[in-house]
This record gives C-alpha cells, structure tokens and sequence, in this order.
C-alpha cells in the first residue's frame, strides 16, 4: 500500500472517517487530563508564583502555531510536485487552526509577560519573528480567499507558505540565534537542562493532547474543503447542463 492512496479524496474521506473519532477521543482525554493535572494539582513555582501555570496553554499553542505551518509547507509542497488536491486542501483547512494557536500563544505570552518581565510586549526576536508568522497566516487565507481558481490559490499560496517558513523557522530558534532578548529558551528540549522541573514538565507533555486536536481539527475541516469542492462541481455541472 502506497502512501500516495490517500490523495485520493474517496480513500481520504473514508480513512479519515474511521479515524477520527478516535483522534478526537484521545486529543478530549490527553487535554482533560493534561490541563486539570498542570492547572489544579501542580504547586506554584517559587520564583513566578501561581503565573507559571499559563505554561500549559502557552507552550502547546506556540508549539502548535509553528508545526501547523511546517505541516502547510509539506503539504503545498506535495501540491507544488505531485498536483495532489487534497493536500492543497489539508494545507487551506490547516491555516484558520494555525492562526487560532498563534494567537493563543500571543495573547497568552502577554499575559505571561507582563507580571515575568514588566512589559505586555517587548520587541524580542522571538516575539517579533512569532507576530511575522501570525501576519503570514493572514496573507494566506487571505490569499485563497482573493484567487478564484482554486488551482491558481494553491499555487500562489504554497509559494507563500515557502516564504512565511522562514519565520516558522526564527519563532522556533530566534532564542539560539540572538543571545539578547527577553524570552527564555525551550520548555520543552531534548537536552534535559533546558527542561521545566519534573512537577510541571509531567502534566505539559501530556498536555500535548494539543496535537490531537489540531490533527482533529484539521481533519475535520479537510473533509468539509472536500464536500465544498464536490458541492461546487456539481453546481457548476448543473449550470453546463
């Protein structure tokens, strides 16, 4: 079995059909447990008090906002080289979810800020390259939003998403290219020193339920992208008749 079958959009619907009440089940459990775990049964940290807990929402939707726009890049990518139209469409359906988890990680990062570092926002290398990205995800619904053949908008915004990589690339190592900055390093790392202590890195990684929802989410919204082109296909048949 070829990977490539599932660019076929009947093999998409029915695969994507049986899986995804699990996904959904598993991403409600993983961020049930994850969220009442890290918010209710976690001490305060001694240094940032009880604000130390928007940890659980601020390092999953950062986390997030960054991998959605690396999936898009795959995605337009296959579009781009093999003209496979449901990744044009997973890509389209992953933007709006991109977007959602950017904001929740700027919004949640002032929140975060102000007490930490006195300032709702700062021109840090991270948080400037983080507001670029946000600003991409815009221009690319945007984008599809403005092209009415649909083959020409996943054209241009997969050149576009090529583009905002760049910036999906600096919020994620903006910190390891510029020793200045407010922004502290990874809470989540392979290197065990730049890690969260144990009591609130626990309930974060299983707080990582986010990335069920976001498979979830943009599971869901392929299939309606599909049933919307379908819907357009017929109506336009329908006229030539």
């Amino acid at each position: 079995m070829s990977i490539w079958e599932y660019a076929n959009p009947k093999k998409f619907m029915q695969t994507s059909a049986w899986a995804l009440p699990w996904v959904a089940g598993a991403a409600a459990v993983s961020l049930g447990v994850g969220l009442t775990w890290g918010f209710f049964f976690t001490p305060d940290d001694y240094r940032q008090g009880s604000t130390v807990k928007i940890i659980y929402l601020h390092v999953p939707a950062a986390m997030m906002a960054i991998n959605a726009w690396v999936m898009m890049l795959v995605t337009s990518l296959i579009w781009i080289i093999r003209r496979h139209h449901v990744s044009a469409l997973a890509a389209k359906a992953a933007a709006p979810v991109g977007l959602t988890f950017t904001l929740i990680a700027l919004v949640t990062g002032a929140l975060w800020g102000q007490p930490m570092w006195g300032t709702w926002w700062a021109w840090d290398p991270r948080l400037t390259s983080f507001l670029i990205l946000g600003l991409f995800y815009l221009g690319y619904m945007a984008l599809w939003a403005a092209v009415e053949n649909p083959d020409t908008a996943a054209d241009l915004t997969g050149v576009l998403c090529i583009v905002g990589s760049v910036f999906a690339v600096l919020s994620r190592y903006a910190v390891n290219f510029w020793n200045q900055g407010l922004h502290q390093g990874a809470s989540l790392s392979m290197d065990a020193k730049e890690n969260v202590a144990d009591v609130f890195w626990q309930p974060l990684v299983v707080s990582i339920g986010f990335v069920l929802l976001f498979v979830t989410l943009v599971l869901v919204r392929t299939r309606t992208e599909i049933r919307s082109r379908r819907l357009m296909a017929l109506v336009a048949r329908e006229r030539m008749a």
